[in-house]
């Protein structure tokens, strides 16, 4: 297989309990992949730990916590975020514009004005979609000085007429020929960047290989050797667009 650079659009998802085989992962696919993506599942595990981890590495971390509460715990939650070197935090539109403007000011705060928040417009797994909910998140995400929003693929287009000055991060994300998932909304990698989007959230169709396995599993190494592989080959997708 050819060799890629090290790609910043593309996001590897380490959604585990256990911050060292997250590590492990991150590893495996540092040649090829920019971004990690620490979800719920490994923040819980792990907590600003696991943002450390992945910054040391080398990597943009991007924190997918989706914040939803009052505007108030929020904003100090974003603070603390941004404090362990994030440089993305998912918020949700959903929760309007006082919110989100408490989550982008928190952040800002705490990371000194380096990072900034995503907007979750509408979740992929959500076969619900309207058009004009989609505009009014958006615009959100916009007014309240969010730097991107989440989107499917599909809706990249939307989000550029209604806002093309914020990035566009699409999760998703799948090879020829591989599995759906829960995901609603998918594209292959060329498509995706070739319609306008800015980072490729990769988890199953890069990670598929090791979904099931422990740090003490027989056939790890060779999980990961395939997980390397396939990042190479997502990367190798894109690498002339």
């Amino acid at each position: 297989m050819s060799k890629t650079t090290r790609d910043s659009r593309l996001a590897i998802v380490l959604d585990v309990d256990d911050l060292n085989f997250a590590c492990l992962m991150a590893d495996a696919v540092h040649p090829s992949m920019g971004v990690a993506k620490v979800g719920l599942e490994l923040f819980a595990t792990a907590g600003p730990d696991a943002v450390r981890a992945m910054s040391d590495r080398g990597y943009e971390v991007f924190a997918d916590l989706k914040f939803h509460d009052i505007p108030t715990q929020v904003g100090r939650a974003a603070a603390k975020v941004g404090r362990t070197g994030a440089r993305w935090l998912t918020v949700h539109t959903l929760g309007g514009a006082d919110m989100l403007r408490a989550g982008v000011e928190g952040l800002a705060e705490g990371s000194d004005g380096a990072a900034q928040v995503l907007g979750v417009t509408i979740l992929t797994s959500d076969a619900d979609r309207s058009r004009d909910v989609l505009e009014e998140r958006v615009a959100l995400a916009r007014d309240a000085g969010c730097g991107g929003v989440i989107c499917s693929a599909g809706d990249i287009g939307v989000v550029k007429a209604v806002a093309p000055e914020l990035k566009r991060v699409v999760p998703g994300i799948r090879l020829p020929g591989s599995s759906h998932h829960d995901q609603a909304s998918v594209a292959t990698p060329e498509a995706a960047i070739a319609a306008g989007a800015s980072i490729l959230v990769v988890g199953r169709t890069v990670t598929a290989d090791v979904q099931g396995l422990t740090i003490h599993s027989d056939h790890l190494a060779k999980a990961l050797a395939e997980m390397a592989d396939r990042a190479r080959l997502v990367a190798t997708s894109i690498s002339h667009l």
